[in-house]
């Protein structure tokens, strides 16, 4: 059997966002001096004249994006999500939010996955942050076929959008070429009766295989990849909820105010149904290879199995 081919969705970025350039020649991309990291340098080795290096200055490169997109220009302002999230969040409030412009953000490095780096650089936060954003569009995408296909959706979509990426290599769990991008609609990719798992990200792979590991028990678990977290596909989550009654949430961040708090919010009001959120529990990360981290905070397939199967 071949080994299952693994790619960054911040590689993912890069190359989507090249691609894009040939034909889009309203595409402009910012970077906050880090070009290299986020892969904006694949863009800008191929269109110099459209990428902008604002420098360590993130409050500023939104207001530059901000700028350029009342000009009609479409902006695309990258940097890691610890900073294009939380330091720039003032800025993507109220220069981007509050006049609902057309800039999208381009976060990579996002969550505990980041590794090495440590708890300053590992945002577990930043979609709790965005979604609190009227208008904003956010994407969580799994694997590379998602996340190229996320980025052209975002520059069709008029209005401001988030787009998390990570740092580390992750299966390819998408076909290329059957996959369809809908920005707000779920993809199921397992049936099951007995519970429902609702993933984003990089844990959309690691749940699969957790539930491979629960139909061994003979847990059959319904899997659902949900790469579009604002506007969420309620109606999606609660036919779901209804058919299994049990509803597990898995994401790399925050329990507190992400994909967890978004599906709770949809299942309270239209279908109570008892939840349990699996992800970074009210704590910081700390510095480490991003495998060993997510085995620790239990963000692996093994530790999601053995969550689950605690919680049943």
């Amino acid at each position: 059997m071949s080994e299952v081919k693994k790619i960054a969705t911040r590689e993912s970025y890069g190359n989507a966002l090249a691609e894009l350039g040939a034909t889009c020649p309203n595409l402009v991309v910012l970077d906050a001096d880090l070009a290299g990291a986020t892969k904006t340098g694949i863009f800008k080795k191929a269109f110099p004249e459209r990428h902008i290096d604002c420098g360590i200055a993130e409050g500023n490169m939104i207001a530059v994006a901000a700028g350029l997109a009342t000009t009609g220009k479409v902006p695309f302002a990258s940097s890691f999500a610890m900073f294009a999230a939380g330091r720039a969040f003032e800025q993507v409030r109220n220069s981007v939010g509050y006049p609902h412009l057309n800039v999208k953000i381009g976060a990579t490095h996002a969550g505990i996955s980041v590794g090495e780096d440590g708890a300053t650089h590992q945002c577990n936060e930043d979609i709790a942050l965005m979604r609190t954003i009227p208008g904003m569009v956010v994407l969580n995408p799994s694997d590379d076929v998602e996340a190229r296909a996320a980025v052209k959706a975002a520059y069709e979509h008029d209005g401001p959008v988030y787009l998390r990426f990570g740092r580390l290599a992750v299966p390819v769990i998408n076909d290329r070429e059957d996959y369809k991008f809908e920005i707000g609609k779920g993809v199921v990719l397992r049936e099951g009766k007995d519970l429902t798992i609702v993933a984003t990200g990089l844990e959309v792979a690691e749940s699969l295989e957790a539930a491979e590991k629960l139909a061994a028990d003979g847990i059959e678990a319904k899997v659902i990849n949900i790469h579009t977290i604002k506007p969420l596909d309620e109606e999606l989550i609660v036919a779901a909820a209804k058919e299994t009654g049990k509803v597990v949430t898995v994401e790399e961040h925050s329990v507190i105010g992400g994909l967890g708090s978004a599906v709770c919010d949809a299942l309270s009001e239209k279908a109570p149904t008892k939840v349990l959120k699996i992800g970074m529990n009210d704590v910081y990360g700390e510095s480490g290879p991003a495998k060993v981290l997510l085995e620790k905070y239990g963000l692996d397939a093994t530790g999601i199995y053995n969550k689950i199967k605690a919680w049943l």
